[in-house]
């Protein structure tokens, strides 16, 4: 009768283990957020680290530029890897909820945020804006005898034939960006005869839209199109780069947050967590030290430039994204694009 006793004993023990670790192996689970950022790494870092640590929920990102994030998000739609797309340009946060990719989420954070920067059927949210301007290096300007660039029609003139880089808009979400800024302030015809201009300016297009200003940084190459906010700070950390905005007017980003359909139901608890978090003030103070301007009130970095400072154009993002798979198709016709692209940057 013991032996009987103890080998119950022994097994109700196994048994309350056993059911334990699964108890605690789900949990586990749950608290671990996969998620596409198309924030700088560095940002993403400092983000998802702050996150993890106020929160205990662990986050597993992917750093992907805009193009790049709703592409994979659209290959994987029967099968959805992650639960977030963090950061990246709004239109294609648009353009991921019109292909039906990401899910509606009204967030009690979004309060935060003006409705203009906010999707009205909440599918997205915005953290913060960016301009598109001109990065050029000091140092080589002075060697070649150039002057920065203060308009479009600057940048596409044969003056700075071999000294200008920008990204593919195929793959960045920053490139597309003055894709369609220059159609929408030019018009169609006329934006592609600059386009052509600037392609014979370019020296490279590279993935990325922050590269190109990391490139005229240190010299590899004169000038760059790029969002003003990876320009200053390149300039707070001591590289020769001057900030110039085309005075016709200029596009911007609204980096935002959009939770991914379908993604992983145990995560999705967590995945809101996070939406919410990004859309406050701690994170917002983050944000900030990257010399972005939150939509959140918080300390600006030194010399951040605000959306209300710069001669913005009327932006319709929801008709830049309908049109971007046409647009891009038409710059890669007419361009040739890929040619001058390069695969790792």
């Amino acid at each position: 009768m013991k032996r009987i006793f103890i080998a119950v004993v022994l097994c109700a023990l196994i048994l309350f283990s056993g059911s334990m670790l699964f108890a605690n192996g789900s949990k586990e689970k749950a608290q671990r957020i996969t998620a596409y950022t198309t924030l700088d790494e560095e940002l993403a870092q400092k983000v998802f680290k702050a996150f993890t640590e106020e929160t205990g929920i662990q986050v597993d990102w992917v750093r992907l530029s805009t193009g790049e994030a709703v592409a994979r998000i659209e290959a994987e739609k029967a099968n959805p890897q992650a639960s977030i797309w963090f950061g990246g340009v709004g239109i294609g946060h648009i353009q991921a909820k019109q292909k039906g990719l990401t899910m509606q989420y009204d967030s009690p954070a979004a309060k935060n945020i003006p409705a203009q920067f906010r999707d009205k059927d909440h599918y997205w949210t915005g953290i913060y804006a960016g301009m598109l301007c001109f990065e050029s290096n000091t140092n080589k300007l002075a060697k070649y005898n150039l002057k920065a660039p203060q308009s479009w029609a600057d940048i596409v003139s044969p003056q700075y034939k071999g000294q200008v880089q920008m990204a593919n808009p195929g793959s960045s979400g920053t490139a597309y960006n003055t894709l369609a800024t220059l159609v929408q302030i030019f018009g169609e015809d006329k934006a592609f005869e600059m386009l052509k201009g600037l392609d014979a300016n370019i020296t490279q297009y590279t993935r990325s839209g922050s590269a190109p200003g990391k490139n005229a940084a240190i010299g590899e190459t004169t000038i760059a199109i790029g969002y003003s906010h990876d320009g200053v700070k390149l300039v707070n950390e001591g590289y020769p780069l001057k900030i110039t905005f085309p005075k016709e007017g200029t596009g911007y980003e609204v980096a935002s947050i959009s939770l991914i359909k379908n993604g992983p139901a145990d995560e999705l608890a967590a995945a809101k967590k996070l939406y919410d978090w990004g859309l406050g003030k701690t994170a917002a103070k983050i944000y900030a030290t990257k010399f972005v301007v939150p939509f959140v009130d918080v300390p600006l970095a030194k010399g951040a430039v605000s959306i209300k400072n710069v001669n913005v154009i009327n932006q319709n993002d929801v008709w830049a994204a309908e049109n971007k798979t046409r647009l891009v198709e038409k710059w890669n016709q007419v361009i040739n694009g890929e040619a001058k692209t390069v695969k790792k940057k």
